[in-house]
Order: structure tokens, then sequence, then C-alpha cells
């Protein structure tokens, strides 16, 4: 298989994935679990059957560490990252109404404070490596070895941003909102510069976590858990 097919397939595969997703947020009233699990199908199982064709490409290699310094930096950087998150929800908070959010995740999810907890340790550390697994994994990693570092770079931050477009729909006004999805792109370039050196995903999972985490103590928050 050439670069060139290489290079379609896969941003195939990204497009697909992010329109499923979108379609499953906005027209599909699934309860969280089962949206998961659609999730899993998309984010694992289509870059599994890509490698499946492709003999050149091991999803493995993104998982093995290559300095253990590396993810001490990350710890760090992601310990930096919570806190940064949690004052900006305090310096920002005038402008988020939590009651809706909570209303909107209720209604369209069925996530409520009786599951919260299990909502929250599942995107803390699963999904958050599902998606590091598909947007850096599969969509920079693997995509940067057929295709310019321009485009990889784009292309996976682009989706990841656009990814979370129908997922955070209602939860915010139009200002906040689009600050949102322009910083989640800027996010997904920064979580593609920490893992290119060392052709792995701890860097950015270890960073997407800890921000799960921040964004989930402010969901406790929302709840009245803490």
């Amino acid at each position: 298989m050439n670069k060139e097919k290489k290079n379609i397939i896969i941003t195939i595969i990204i497009i697909f994935a992010c329109i499923s997703m979108y379609v499953i947020e906005t027209y599909f009233k699934l309860e969280y679990i089962l949206k998961s699990m659609y999730k899993i199908i998309l984010f694992a199982v289509l870059p599994l059957i890509y490698c499946a064709f492709d003999k050149d490409i091991k999803l493995k290699e993104y998982f093995i560490v290559k300095d253990k310094r590396q993810i001490f930096i990350s710890i760090a950087l992601g310990l930096g990252v919570y806190l940064f998150i949690l004052v900006g929800y305090y310096v920002l908070k005038g402008f988020i109404d939590l009651d809706n959010i909570a209303l909107q995740l209720q209604n369209n999810l069925n996530v409520n404070k009786d599951n919260f907890v299990f909502v929250a340790l599942y995107i803390s550390f699963i999904n958050s490596m599902l998606e590091e697994l598909f947007f850096r994994g599969f969509g920079f990693l693997t995509l940067n070895r057929s295709s310019s570092r321009i485009y990889s770079y784009v292309i996976s931050a682009l989706s990841f941003s656009i990814y979370h477009v129908s997922i955070l729909a209602n939860w915010f006004n139009v200002i906040i909102y689009v600050a949102f999805i322009a910083g989640l792109f800027v996010t997904g370039l920064f979580f593609n510069w920490l893992n290119e050196k060392y052709s792995n995903i701890y860097n950015s999972w270890i960073v997407h976590m800890c921000a799960n985490l921040s964004i989930n103590t402010i969901g406790f928050i929302m709840f009245g858990i803490i």
C-alpha cells in the first residue's frame, strides 16, 4: 500500500468516526454506557482493522515508553493543567450555568448525581485513553508516516475539536462555546507536539487525564458531591 493510499484511507476513517459520533450525539438519545460502547468500536476497533491490512503499523508501538523522564515531565505538566482549569472555572463561573449542564447530561445521557462517580472515572482514565489512541496515535502518529507533518498536525487537531462540537452543544453561551472549540483545536496541536518526540501517546494521555480529572472535579461540585 503506497503512502498516498494510506493517507486517504486514514483520513476517511477519521472523518467517518467523527461524523458517526456527531450523529449519535445529535440524533440518538443513547445512555452513556451505550454511547461509550459505540465509541470503543469507532476509536479502537477501526484502527485495529486498519492495522490488520497495513502491516507497517502496529498500534502497540504507541504504548512503548522510550524514556521514563517523559512520564515525570508529563505528570508535572498535567498537574499544572489540572490547576489551570480549576482556576479558569472560578474566574469564569459567572458565565457558566452548571444547572443547565447538569440538565443536559441528565436529559441526553442519563448522567446524574447517582452515577456520576462511575462516569467521571471512566471519562478520566478510559475515555481519555480512547481519544488519545484515536486522535493522537492513529490520527497523528500513524497518519504522520504517510503524509506531511503539517497535514497530520491539522487533521488530528481539527478532528479532535470538531468531535466535541455536538458534545458541548447547548452547554454554554455562543462566545464561550466557540472559545472552547477553538481551544480544543490548539490543545490538539499541543498534544501532537508532546507525542511527536517519543512517538507514543503517554505524554498527551497523562495531560488529557489530568484535564478530565479537573473537569470532573467541577462536575462533582455541580452535582453537589463535594
